[in-house]
């Protein structure tokens, strides 16, 4: 059963992340409401169904993400230690999220390296993209949606290592999805308000701050893993 905690962790994660969100996303989701057309953009309430299908989307891979995540990580504690192994990589991830914390914040921007990583999958994936543009309906976004969800970034393998820790494929899919939902409000009003909110979010002075919970809230989660050494998922009790 999916740990309640996990769930607060990863929402909360995604939604402390939003400054690096819009200063990493914002160009392409602001793209998206400015390059539809003038009578869709002038209706606030077309240009939220277009908004809310390309975020859709976007958390719909993550949530392909999440389940493989998921799936990986309870076979790799099934074939070594099942406590000790879902000890670990409860530990590795709660680390992860503090790098990510002080990435977000400015601190350490050799974690951006980690983002090396989803690069050559990107590289196919984004041609794929830039066919769907301009965007013209909602099924379009949705689609343009599910690809932006796998452009590399840290903050998403940050939650995808919380992901592999909680014991399986379903839960795993939960976490990416509240992480998602974490993002969501701040993606949102980057796609409808265009660059307005994505200069104000871009200060460093938010990044900061918002690093640095990013950073309190992985310090805490460590804390909790440690207090809950005993519960493991994916353990049966002798």
């Amino acid at each position: 059963m999916i740990d309640p905690t996990n769930l607060g962790i990863a929402f909360l994660l995604g939604l402390f992340s939003s400054a690096h969100c819009i200063g990493m996303c914002g160009g392409i989701a602001g793209a998206l409401g400015l390059s539809l057309p003038p009578d869709i953009r002038q209706r606030s309430g077309a240009l939220f169904i277009f908004a809310f299908a390309y975020n859709g989307g976007r958390i719909a891979s993550y949530a392909v993400i999440g389940s493989l995540a998921g799936a990986f990580g309870a076979e790799i504690t099934a074939a070594t230690s099942p406590h000790n192994g879902h000890l670990i990589l409860r530990i590795f991830a709660a680390a992860f999220v503090v790098g990510a914390g002080l990435y977000v914040a400015g601190w350490f921007p050799s974690f951006a390296r980690l983002e090396r990583i989803g690069i050559p999958l990107w590289r196919k994936l984004e041609p794929l993209g830039r066919r769907l543009l301009p965007v013209r309906n909602p099924f379009t976004a949705l689609a343009y949606g599910a690809i932006w969800g796998w452009l590399p970034c840290g903050l998403v393998y940050s939650a995808g290592l919380w992901a592999a820790s909680s014991g399986g494929a379903f839960e795993g899919f939960l976490i990416l999805v509240m992480f998602g939902v974490g993002t969501f409000p701040a993606m949102m009003s980057t796609t409808v308000f265009s660059r307005w909110l994505a200069s104000m979010m871009r200060g460093q002075g938010a990044r900061r701050v918002i690093g640095a919970a990013i950073v309190i809230m992985g310090i805490v989660s460590l804390v909790y893993v440690g207090g809950a050494e005993g519960d493991c998922p994916t353990c049966e009790i002798q």
